[in-house]
C-alpha cells in the first residue's frame, strides 16, 4: 500500500485543517494524503495577502511558507463576490468591515451596500483558490467557484462568514442552513480541493 503524501496547511487555524481533513474523506479515491498544520506556523514570517486576485494570494502564500517546509506546502484564498459591487468583498472578504470584525458586521455592510439591488443585481459567487508548493516552486493552483444570491436578511445557523444570506438556488436554502454534508459536495472549497486531490493523484 502506498504511503500517504503528506500535505501541510500555511495555516494556524486547526479549524480549517479538520475541514480539510473532512473533505479528504469524502473526496472519491485519490493519492493517500496526510494533512498538517505547517509547524510552528505562527513563529515564520508572515506573508501579506495584498494581491488582487485570490490565485495570486494562494500562490503566494504556499510558495511563501513552502520556503521554511521540506514537504508540500498548501495554501488558500477564498471570499465571496458580487458583480453588482464591482466585485466587492472579493480579496477583502475577510476584512470587509474591518480587520478584526465579526461575521455579522460585514454582513450587515454587505446588506447596506446592496439595499437598493434587486433580483439578478443580487447574484454573488463564491470563489476559492488553492495553490501547492514545494521549497519555494509551484506545483499547482487549482480554483472553483459556486454560483449563488444574496438575500435581504441572514437565514440559517450553521457554517460562518457570508454563508447566512449566501441563497443556493439548487437545494434552496443558504449556504447557512446546508448540513455540513451538503455544503463540502457543493461549497468553492470542497470543489477546488477535490481537484487539487485529483491533480495530485494523476502527478503521483
Amino acid at each position: 500500500m502506498r504511503a500517504p503524501v503528506k500535505l501541510f496547511l500555511a495555516s494556524s487555524n486547526p479549524g480549517k485543517l479538520k475541514e480539510y481533513r473532512v473533505l479528504a474523506d469524502a473526496a472519491p479515491p485519490h493519492a493517500p494524503v496526510e494533512l498538517e498544520l505547517v509547524p510552528e506556523f505562527v513563529a515564520l514570517p508572515a506573508f501579506e495577502e495584498n494581491a488582487l486576485t485570490f490565485a495570486e494570494n494562494a500562490a503566494g502564500k504556499a510558495l511563501h511558507y513552502s520556503r521554511f517546509q521540506e514537504e508540500l506546502v498548501f495554501a488558500d484564498d477564498s471570499g465571496l463576490v458580487v458583480p453588482a459591487l464591482g466585485g466587492a468583498p472579493g480579496v477583502h472578504s475577510a476584512r470587509y468591515a474591518g480587520v478584526d470584525a465579526p461575521n455579522e458586521k460585514r454582513i450587515a455592510k454587505l446588506l447596506y451596500e446592496m439595499r437598493n439591488l434587486k433580483e439578478e443585481e443580487r447574484a454573488a459567487h463564491f470563489v476559492c483558490a488553492i495553490a501547492l508548493a514545494r521549497k519555494g516552486r509551484a506545483v499547482a493552483i487549482m480554483t472553483d467557484h459556486v454560483n449563488g444570491s444574496i438575500l435581504e436578511a441572514p437565514r440559517g445557523t450553521q457554517g460562518f462568514g457570508y454563508d447566512p444570506v449566501f441563497y443556493f438556488p439548487a437545494l434552496r436554502k443558504t449556504f447557512a442552513e446546508l448540513t455540513a454534508e451538503e455544503k463540502n459536495q457543493r461549497s468553492h472549497r470542497g470543489k477546488a480541493f477535490r481537484k487539487l486531490l485529483a491533480a495530485l493523484s494523476s502527478m503521483l
